[in-house]
């Protein structure tokens, strides 16, 4: 074993995990596997912890550094692990030096700094997804925003962009490596461009891309704020091909109260308007969401507007998260709901989704796709719909596909 990563998380953890092994192998470590964990939940917490432990048993000469969004907030949490050798901050785990102590032995056992005090964000150059067939680019990270029931501000720090010209000449890159599909990544994403020069929007970076890239065949997005959704980006939505019609919200409710209590910026009419706007030019567009069931003060009838909003909004494919109090937010001290209600509120909301889900899947029955083919002959459509089919394929190359049907909640096709 050289180094292996471990990911937890989000695709802006799953781009970071490969710098990661590019930072690790150029000190030339051994026997090292690094934990990138994720700090959206108490329970993803316990799963790195957990992890960790089963790792250190399975493998006890391993040498293991935790780091990512749950290390930078409560580092102490890992360090007194004794399976744990070394704890870095989300901005340490990006850099070389830190990787190269570590292996002369001269790294402190916490190297955690203020997250808050980075100011700037430079591009990773990662052009290899081990087993991915679609690229990740990362465009921006951190947060400005204050959500009541949010750790991640404090896990990534400000909201800082990578400047125009270093996004277009990584995207020229990865497309010369033969990545058909990019997707745009960020912890929030559509506030791109604030903290610029000029402050271009995510739109204008939208259709930069797509003109000075032109052999890129597919540009998606990862997470968008839909209220965030500049007048650039709803044009580019509405013209740009290659921009994949595949939109996952942060709507975190349907419940107006809610919203207000999580202080988030948008309205439930807001989500619906935003899904309505781009139908209209988009027919063939789909729409997730995260969606969190039982959050403090959350009434049954704040719940079946969350229920509602699925249908009301034509959303299919769901995230859904059970409140999850964590420490130093606001939402932590708001009154909870019990556990039990939280878990069921959660079940239902997941049922509702895989409802709309085959109710989508199975109005796509005899449509045409172009799908990008991925390992052991399933794709994906352009709106992010998987798809299973037989035949000759190359791996990573984009084969038409007539929809015969679905099989649970992927849909299965076949090359005409």
């Amino acid at each position: 074993m050289t180094v292996q990563v471990l990911t937890f998380g989000c695709r802006l953890n799953a781009y970071e995990s490969e710098a990661i092994k590019n930072r690790a192998r150029e000190a030339q470590l051994q026997d090292c596997v690094v934990v990138n964990t994720c700090a959206v939940t108490a329970e993803a917490v316990r799963q790195s912890r957990q992890a960790i432990r089963r790792l250190k048993r399975e493998n006890p000469n391993v040498r293991v550094i935790v780091t990512g969004c749950a290390a930078q907030i409560e580092p102490e949490t890992y360090a007194d692990m004794t399976e744990v050798d070394a704890v870095f901050g989300n901005a340490e785990k990006l850099d070389a030096q830190a990787y190269a102590d570590f292996g002369t032995g001269e790294a402190l056992r916490i190297r955690v700094n203020d997250i808050m005090s980075v100011r700037q964000i430079a591009p990773q150059m990662v052009d290899h997804f081990e087993d991915q067939t679609r690229a990740f680019l990362q465009v921006q990270n951190g947060c400005d925003h204050r959500c009541t029931f949010c750790v991640i501000p404090f896990g990534r720090g400000p909201s800082r962009s990578v400047p125009m010209g270093a996004v277009v000449s990584e995207a020229l890159r990865l497309t010369e490596k033969g990545f058909a599909e990019i997707v745009l990544t960020g912890v929030d994403l559509t506030s791109y461009g604030a903290d610029l020069p000029g402050a271009p929007s995510l739109g204008a970076l939208v259709k930069k891309l797509l003109k000075l890239v032109p052999e890129m065949k597919r540009l998606r997005l990862s997470s968008i704020d839909s209220i965030e959704a500049g007048a650039d980006l709803m044009r580019a939505i509405a013209q740009e091909e290659r921009l994949m019609p595949h939109f996952h919200l942060s709507a975190q409710s349907g419940d107006d109260m809610i919203l207000k209590r999580m202080k988030r910026r948008h309205t439930r009419a807001d989500t619906i308007a935003f899904c309505e706007t781009v139908r209209r030019t988009r027919p063939d567009a789909a729409f997730g969401a995260d969606l969190i069931a039982g959050f403090p003060t959350e009434t049954d009838a704040m719940f079946e507007n969350s229920l509602k909003l699925v249908d009301d909004a034509g959303l299919s494919q769901l995230h859904v998260f059970p409140f999850s109090p964590r420490p130093g937010t606001a939402a932590a001290k708001m009154p909870q709901i019990p556990r039990a209600l939280v878990k069921e509120r959660a079940a239902r909301l997941r049922a509702q989704g895989e409802e709309a889900l085959g109710r989508r899947l199975d109005a796509m029955r005899g449509t045409r796709h172009i799908v990008l083919a991925e390992k052991g002959g399933i794709g994906h459509t352009p709106c992010f719909t998987p798809v299973s089919f037989d035949g000759p394929y190359i791996r990573g190359t984009l084969v038409p596909l007539t929809i015969t049907g679905r099989a649970g909640g992927h849909l299965t096709g076949v090359q005409p």
